[in-house]
């Protein structure tokens, strides 16, 4: 019979390992940062980028650019998941903890049409989504199309 001593840093590192590969999938979650934008690519008052793609447990970081009475808040959410409004010119950190599509927009700023949209994982809800936006777009006075071309990239 052979026996093997196995060192006790040996083990501790073993340890550490198993852990590391039994943490929670939001240990990688990722950061995205939306800028709220008096101009950009997409013409005035926008969100920059106007569409996000991401992974549960990820976060959206709406970042002001300019005082603008600029904020985010919450139009059409996947069940289950929390609303969010935030003040004027402040960052807000929105934590994605549902698979689907979330619209928001600029409360100040909606009917200029500066809106965005997410896609977290599975779009399980895109149709409500695109009924939703078909509604507020209706009241624009411009960026009539913005939820359109966002959600024209969910996949």
């Amino acid at each position: 019979m052979i026996t093997r001593v196995i060192s006790r840093p040996a083990v501790l590192a073993a340890a550490a390992l198993c852990a590391s590969l039994a943490a929670p999938a939001t240990a990688l979650a990722a950061d995205h940062v939306v800028k709220m934008l008096n101009a950009g690519k997409d013409g005035s008052m926008v969100f920059e980028p106007a569409f996000v793609k991401a992974a549960v447990g990820d976060t959206v970081v709406f970042t002001p650019t300019e005082k603008a009475a600029h904020n985010s808040a919450s139009v059409l959410l996947p069940a289950g998941a929390k609303p969010w409004r935030g003040a004027a010119d402040t960052e807000l950190k929105v934590k994605l903890d549902k698979e689907g599509v979330y619209l928001y927009a600029c409360e100040p700023h909606k009917m200029m049409g500066m809106v965005g949209a997410i896609q977290v994982g599975k779009p399980s809800n895109l149709a409500d989504a695109k009924v939703a936006a078909a509604k507020e777009q209706a009241a624009f006075v411009m960026g009539k199309d913005r939820y359109d071309k966002a959600l024209a990239q969910v996949r």
